[in-house]
């Protein structure tokens, strides 16, 4: 039976199946400018053999680990020879929110709050939310403006705020036995029909900053010394 395309992303495309759920075909397309891979642009940019498979590899083994400690995710399966994960139909929050959680002060964060901390510095696993706006440059937003216009509630959001700081020491304290210093993740959240917020998308190296030995591992490295 064929699979219906739903959606058409820049690093994955959404399938429905007949039971309900979806399929995301993971590709080997990268975001990034002038052929150089960054994590933070907008379009794609290059096409890196084998990109699919290990973000893929690297979200199945975060997300059964995720499941097992009891926080709700999107993820029911994979296929890795076929570079597809089956996921559980969720909602998005407006038309797409990004929540990151931050261990070190680096990135737009200390572009914004440079003049009150240094570079590097330590920060709480700090939790901030922006809306996926390409045109404004995913413009921060607070609990309270979420609340207000209308995109989640208050004990979603805090369910949330929970959950990411959960999932963020889940993630650091693995990639620390390999050596390894998580500066910041960024991750995306849905919910159910009852209102139940749940992980989605990805969790792969591109959405985290990583470095070792003071120094930062690019995405493609990075999934190399994790699988190594």
């Amino acid at each position: 039976m064929e699979n219906k395309l739903v959606y058409t992303g820049k690093t994955k495309n959404v399938y429905a199946l007949d039971n309900g759920n979806y399929l995301l075909k993971f590709k080997d397309d990268c975001t990034g400018k002038d052929g150089v891979f960054d994590p933070g642009e907008n379009s794609v940019g290059l096409t890196i053999e084998g990109v699919g498979d290990v973000n893929l590899r690297m979200s199945i083994y975060f997300f059964e680990k995720i499941n097992a400690a009891g926080i709700r995710t999107h993820f029911v399966s994979a296929d890795l020879q076929n570079t597809t994960m089956e996921v559980l139909p969720a909602k998005v929050f407006g038309h797409g929110l990004e929540v990151i959680c931050r261990h070190k002060a680096v990135g737009s964060f200390i572009r914004r709050y440079g003049e009150y901390i240094e570079e590097g510095a330590d920060l709480p696993a700090y939790v901030e939310t922006t809306f996926k706006n390409d045109d404004k440059g995913d413009p921060l937003v607070t609990k309270d403006a979420l609340v207000a216009l209308g995109v989640m509630t208050e004990a979603q959001y805090d369910d949330i705020k929970d959950m990411t700081q959960k999932i963020t020491k889940i993630v650091a304290d693995d990639l620390k036995e390999k050596g390894l210093v998580l500066y910041d993740i960024k991750f995306e959240y849905g919910y159910d029909p009852q209102g139940k917020v749940m992980l989605i998308d990805e969790i792969a190296s591109g959405n985290m900053r990583v470095y070792k030995d003071g120094k930062y591992i690019d995405p493609m490295t990075l999934s190399k010394l994790f699988f190594a």
